[in-house]
């Protein structure tokens, strides 16, 4: 396969990138300057390709004779940015790689989105087919995103897939450092009573999804949630991390309703000068909404299988975090 992958120098496109090249596909990244992460990709035996999304000729170049695009790029939430930002990449741009790959020849788009496109889930665990409610300016375009690339596609008789992971993490990861470090450290303080569910899905295992999204003939035009084989409390994940750090498992707990006001006023102070809040209303709700999915389509239709379990997966992770003199 001729693989094209956007967002390659983050994370998960970059794990995902390597893993086709291993696999022997042919793998090219659309990033937008070059720099050790683009090198590091190309001593993968990823070609580079220089160029923004919003650029219509950079997409035309990197979407030439390519089979397979695998959109992994998004603008994730970053203090002072505007709403129109957040849309031009997450939206607009969606559409326009999706009509490019039509044009180079692509005959499959995975679009990655979020399963953050239904918000709170009240009645646990969600199928794809869960009502839609996102609950930030990231979720939002995410799931305009999702429109226009169905849309697109079946315009310019492509097909598309998208994926909706859950919590992403694994060696290589920063965002979820700010779980796994305090509660390695013994500072981990829960808000409200930590029975609420979390859902994490292990990088490995996610790269595997996107692969079967990108290659089954059963997902062309399809929607899958990719998450990992187990659902845990967050008590329960924080005293997975704590057994794994070595440490007890922390048990101070805290009411939420003054940190959230607290991250109110700090997101009002702050906001406006484009400084990212030393708190915010955002990192309450990681304390006070559930997240618990249901895998099922993609298990039956693509044979997506979990390899990677929780256990295992945090040790990964804090093996990782250590190498790196994080914890």
């Amino acid at each position: 396969m001729r693989a094209l992958v956007s967002g390659a120098t983050g994370f998960t496109g970059g794990h995902l990138a390597r893993a086709l090249a291993a696999r022997g596909d042919t793998v090219s990244a659309l990033v937008r300057a070059r720099g050790e992460p683009a090198a590091a990709l190309e001593r993968s035996g990823v070609t580079i390709v220089i160029g923004d999304l919003r650029d219509a000729s950079a997409l035309a170049s990197a979407t030439e004779g390519v089979d397979v695009v695998y959109h992994i790029a998004a603008m994730y939430r970053e203090a002072g940015l505007p709403d129109a930002t957040y849309r031009a990449v997450n939206a607009t741009a969606v559409r326009e790689i999706v009509e490019a790959a039509a044009r180079g020849g692509a005959k499959r788009v995975v679009h990655c989105s979020t399963v953050g496109v239904h918000g709170d889930i009240e009645h646990p665990p969600a199928t794809e087919d869960a009502a839609l409610k996102p609950g930030d300016i990231y979720q939002q375009t995410k799931l305009e995103g999702e429109a226009l690339a169905r849309e697109a596609g079946a315009l310019a008789g492509i097909e598309v897939t998208i994926a909706r992971p859950s919590g992403i993490y694994g060696p290589g990861d920063r965002r979820l450092l700010k779980l796994f470090r305090p509660v390695a450290r013994g500072r981990w303080i829960t808000l409200g009573s930590g029975e609420i569910y979390y859902h994490l899905t292990f990088i490995d295992d996610l790269v595997d999804g996107f692969y079967l999204c990108g290659t089954h003939p059963a997902a062309a035009n399809r929607t899958y949630i990719l998450a990992g084989g187990e659902v845990t409390t967050l008590n329960a994940l924080v005293a997975l991390i704590a057994e794994g750090a070595g440490v007890p498992p922390p048990k101070r707990h805290l009411p939420v309703w003054p940190v959230w006001t607290a991250g109110a006023i700090c997101e009002a102070i702050c906001s406006p000068f484009g400084i990212e809040p030393p708190l915010y209303r955002r990192r309450v709700d990681f304390f006070t909404k559930s997240r618990a999915f249901d895998i099922s389509r993609a298990r039956s239709e693509i044979g997506f299988a979990p390899r990677v379990g929780l256990r295992e997966g945090i040790r990964r992770t804090l093996d990782w975090y250590r190498s790196e003199g994080w914890l």
